[in-house]
This record gives C-alpha cells, sequence and structure tokens, in this order.
C-alpha cells in the first residue's frame, strides 16, 4: 500500500486506490494494524477525490454562467 502521507497524482489514481484497498479489506486477509492503516488510507484518498468533485463542479458552475450557456450543439436538428 502507498505511504499515509503521499499525494495521488490524479482523482482516477486516487479512486483506483480506493478500490484497491476496499478489495483487500474485504478480502478480511488484513491484521488489525494494516486494516486500521488502510481504513486511514481510505479516509484520506475519499477526502481527495471530494474535493476534486468540487472544484470541478465548481469549474462546470462558472463554465455554465459564461460561454458554455447558450451552447445549443452543432448538430441543427432541434
Amino acid at each position: 500500500m502507498t505511504k499515509l502521507s503521499q499525494q495521488p497524482r490524479s482523482f482516477e489514481q486516487a479512486l483506483a486506490e480506493i478500490e484497491s484497498i476496499v478489495a483487500a479489506m474485504e478480502a478480511g486477509q488484513l491484521p488489525l494494524e494494516q486494516s486500521l492503516a488502510a481504513y486511514k488510507r481510505g479516509a484520506e484518498l475519499l477526502q481527495y477525490c471530494q474535493a476534486q468533485l468540487r472544484e470541478a463542479q465548481q469549474q462546470v458552475k462558472i463554465l455554465e454562467a459564461g460561454t458554455l450557456q447558450n451552447f445549443s450543439g452543432d448538430n441543427g436538428n432541434e
């Protein structure tokens, strides 16, 4: 597993690590200390992912308030 203090490089990397942690914990083969460390790392990654999603949502709101608000598409079938 990754060190607890290491920041993920991307949202996708963090999500993949969370999935790996969940799989390891569901397998039930981790000793108590490793389970606690895995849970703590999973919580840190979850906070990172939530922050990334909030930032993306804010960017979408900014875009919707600006140039993309009146976009109607290129297909002309409307």
